[in-house]
């Protein structure tokens, strides 16, 4: 027989969700070792019994504690603080603790989360994990018609009361406190849904799982809980069950299961498609008529639109060369009378170009008389006007002529004398110096007359120059 490998696929799916289950969890240290370890300093302990014991006891199992501490972490993370007696146990808030002490009937702490005070020597305390648990079920079952099915489901469980919880339950292993408990709900699990699929057919099993959920809750819940007595259950609440898969064993009766659904799918899909090729087959001669009939439609209208196109053609090129043939006869007459035109509008020119001519002659001979007459009249105009400036010169030279005479006769005796006593500093100035000195006196006469004395002043001023001229002419 061939293998299952829908079998062995889930098989290795649920092998490797226990492997990660494990590994979430720590591994656990002997408790009593690690309360031995150093005194005051940090111990962790995996949750468990620690019975009192001597100093002598625990000394015994020193060397042991620290190899197990080192080859395994605990669950719990419990710190123990302190020296010898006295000693402080430190547990993390999610975790549960029950305390004892020797002596004492009761225990002295009991709770979540619950640190106290420790003493070796009288105390043993135990600290299992409050979170809730989840336990992988893997149940081979028989169904009414004794064939071989896997139901794979799984059950969520917490403590809800740790009074009874640690009473009734084992929760002393020292690597997995929850290890025990775990098995023992499993193989309850697990009895009761081979019960339940032993009394359904496989397809109600492959079909509704709904009716092995609630018994299997119903039988866990009353194995845990007491069903509400006070005096019954373990102290234990089932958060949740549910059915993950259900696997027939074995491959052949897997497809035989398969085979109606198949077949029935098949026929479906293989009248679906005969139906489908009718209709497309039917659709495809209605295509083909249609495109046929389009196109004989088609080819009458384009031989019907050639021959219209043909006759419109020879019609405009009847029409177009009709239109040619008066258009160049038109086009000769228009030309003959152009060339006359362009013969009559040239003589025509030629009068006017000629009669411009002598008009442009004429203007350019006035103009050169005019010309002529401009420059003679230009010319004399300049030498009246050369002779006006002329005679303008002369009497302004008249004019001032006869206003230095005019000044030069209403001078003054006194004026005169006063000029040239005010001119001899410039005249000494520019007179050479005398190698001799002579002197002259000047006087007036008994008569008192001005003209006589004026006229005597004047000669003796000219003697005087003239001896100064004569001077330099015998120096030389």
């Amino acid at each position: 027989m061939s293998e299952n490998d829908y079998l062995q696929q889930v098989m290795a799916n649920q092998q490797r969700v226990e492997v990660d289950l494990k590994a979430k969890r720590a591994a656990p240290a002997h408790p009593l070792a690690l309360a031995q370890v150093a005194g005051p300093a940090r111990a962790r302990m995996m949750g468990g019994v620690v019975a009192g014991h001597s100093d002598e006891d625990t000394g015994r199992f020193h060397a042991a504690a620290i190899s197990a501490g080192a080859a395994s972490a605990p669950a719990v993370d419990v710190r123990i603080t302190g020296w010898w007696r006295w000693r402080t146990v430190v547990v993390p808030p999610n975790a549960l603790v029950v305390h004892t002490r020797r002596g004492h009937a009761e225990p002295l702490h009991l709770g979540l989360g619950v640190s106290f005070s420790y003493n070796p020597a009288k105390d043993s305390f135990l600290v299992v994990p409050g979170t809730m648990q989840t336990i992988m079920i893997n149940a081979y079952c028989i169904c009414r018609e004794l064939q071989g099915l896997l139901v794979q489901g799984y059950v969520q469980w917490i403590i809800a009361d740790f009074a009874t919880a640690y009473k009734k339950l084992d929760f002393t292993d020292i690597e997995d406190p929850m290890r025990v408990v775990n098995v023992q709900l499993r193989e309850q699990a697990e009895a009761a849904i081979k019960d339940k699929v032993a009394t359904m057919g496989i397809d109600e099993v492959l079909s509704d799982k709904q009716p092995i959920i609630q018994e299997l809750t119903a039988r866990l819940r009353s194995v845990a809980e007491g069903e509400g007595e006070s005096d019954t259950g373990l102290g234990l609440r089932i958060v949740t069950v549910q059915i993950k898969e259900a696997v027939v064993s074995s491959k052949r009766v897997w497809e035989n299961l398969q085979k109606p659904f198949r077949s029935e799918r098949a026929r479906v899909a293989r009248l679906a498609e005969l139906e489908a090729d009718t209709v497309i087959a039917a659709r495809e001669r209605v295509a083909e008529r249609e495109q046929q009939t389009a196109q004989l439609e088609a080819d009458a209208t384009i031989a019907k639109l050639r021959g219209l196109t043909e006759a419109e053609t020879y019609d405009r090129e009847t029409a177009e060369a009709a239109r040619r043939v008066h258009r160049e006869q038109e086009t000769t007459r228009e030309a003959a009378q152009l060339r006359h035109d362009s013969a009559l509008q040239a003589a025509e020119l030629e009068k006017v170009r000629v009669a411009r001519e002598a008009e442009v002659a004429q203007v350019r001979a006035r103009e050169t008389a005019a010309a002529a007459r401009i420059e003679a009249d230009t010319k004399i105009a300049l030498d009246d006007l050369r002779r006006a400036a002329a005679n303008r010169q002369a009497e302004i030279e008249l004019r001032f002529h006869e206003t230095r005479q005019r000044v030069a006769n209403e001078t003054t005796q006194a004026n005169l004398q006063a000029r040239l006593i005010e001119a001899l500093p410039l005249v000494a100035e520019k007179l050479p110096k005398p190698s001799e000195l002579k002197a002259i006196t000047i006087g007036h006469g008994a008569s008192g007359h001005d003209g006589h004395a004026l006229t005597s002043l004047v000669a003796q001023l000219l003697a005087l120059l003239d001896g100064f001229r004569a001077e330099p002419k015998k120096l030389g």
